[in-house]
This record gives structure tokens, sequence and C-alpha cells, in this order.
């Protein structure tokens, strides 16, 4: 990453961690690991409260996020504002009800985080965290003029619709993901084939090839938050 911040010249980093250990949640250890390789935010999702030990985290650090739609009692925020050499940046996180566990409606906790970080900046950033692409399509729509970006997470297979919508936003239904990609969205084969095969119960161990990085460059005219350009971006490792 602090090679990546020097090449493109990158203002701001988003990682989505939900998936930082082993697979399934975040500890503090790795939150802050990401934090030294020069993340500026973390996003998670639907395996956030995996791990115990993040909670503290979640209710003291600013920089980490919860889906914003699960419920006011859960620990966490949905939302964060950073200031960026005098700029302010919001990001937003959300979770998808289709295909996933019970949520309250991203659609209206967007409008609320919404009204309420645009007092502040126009450059506001969503990670909608969402398994149907259907849904995660309509959330662009639904806030195309009204965000910088949308950025689809969470099925691990990166998607070729990344395009600035016609009001300004930014948006790609999934940005892939950031591991092992000789597996089964990150794990290993066998043990994958093995549960499908046979339909018995089969470890799913984190694979260990081809480790990559998936994402997008987003540029935003911070003035009046609109996406500039978005692109696709995807490094192969040793």
């Amino acid at each position: 990453m602090p090679e990546l911040r020097r090449q493109h010249s990158l203002d701001f980093v988003i990682a989505n961690g939900e998936n930082a250990a082993r697979g399934s949640g975040i500890t503090p250890s790795l939150l802050d690991h990401l934090y030294n390789d020069g993340v500026d935010v973390v996003t998670t999702g639907d395996h956030v409260f995996r791990r115990g030990e993040i909670m503290s985290r979640l209710e003291t650090d600013e920089k980490i996020l919860r889906p914003l739609n699960y419920p006011d009692t859960s620990a966490g925020r949905g939302f964060t504002l950073r200031d960026v050499n005098g700029q302010k940046i919001a990001v937003i996180n959300l979770v998808g009800r289709t295909f996933m566990q019970p949520s309250n409606c991203p659609f209206l906790a967007a409008d609320r985080a919404i009204e309420e970080m645009g007092r502040y900046t126009n450059v506001i950033i969503v990670d909608f965290h969402a398994e149907a692409t259907s849904e995660k399509i309509a959330m662009g729509w639904y806030l195309d003029g009204r965000v910088s970006a949308v950025l689809g997470t969470h099925t691990h297979i990166p998607t070729a619709d990344a395009r600035i919508l016609p009001e300004g936003t930014a948006y790609i239904t999934d940005l892939g993901m950031t591991g092992p990609h000789e597996s089964v969205i990150g794990r290993r084969i066998d043990r994958v084939l093995s549960r499908f095969v046979t339909g018995m119960p089969s470890p799913f161990d984190v694979a260990s090839g081809d480790v990559r990085i998936n994402g997008v460059i987003v540029e935003i005219n911070p003035t009046s938050g609109k996406a500039i350009s978005i692109e696709r971006l995807e490094v192969h490792g040793e």
C-alpha cells in the first residue's frame, strides 16, 4: 500500500477489512496493521462481530465502521468524517438485505447519513456490502448525484461495470477480493469442492496461492463532490 500511494498519488485509502482474520472478522492487531500500511478508513460487513476482541475498538475508533443499518444498539458507528489536508471526506458503510441476515433498510439509512454528512462535505463515499447485484445497482441509481461513489463489496469477484452514473456518482457492483485468487472466493479449492461434491461438512480453510489486490481508484472533484473518473485496480503479488 505505501508503494501504491506513491505510484498513484492517493490522498485517501479505504479498505474493507471484515475478512482479515483468517477469512472472517478482524482483530485489533490486524486493524492496526492496515492503518500502519496506509489505510485511512476500514469498512466491514456481515462478519464484523465475528471476533469479540474488536468490540472495544468499534466503540472508540472512528476510523473503523460497521454497517450503518444495523440496530442503533450495535457496537460501533456506520459513518465517519475524516479531514485530509483540509478536505473533509465522509465514508458510509451499508449492508444489503437480499440473501443476507436481517437488517434495517439501507436506502433510508443512506438518506439519513447523507443529510447529516452533507452539512460538512460534498465528498461522500459509500461501501455497500451486499450479495445481490440487483440491490447494489439499485443503490447506485438511488444515490446517483448525492454521493461521490457507491462501491460494492462482499461477493469477492470483481465486476466489469465500473462507470460514472449520469449525475456524477462513480459506481462498481463489486470491487473484488484482496487475497488468494487460486481459491474459491478465498477458501481452499479442495475443501470447497469436497463440500459441493459430498454434501458433507468441510473446514473452509483460507487459501494461499496467487495473492492479489482488487480495488478501484476514484478521482473526485473536491468542490462539487462529483466523480471525475473510476479505474479498476488489480495488483498481483510475488
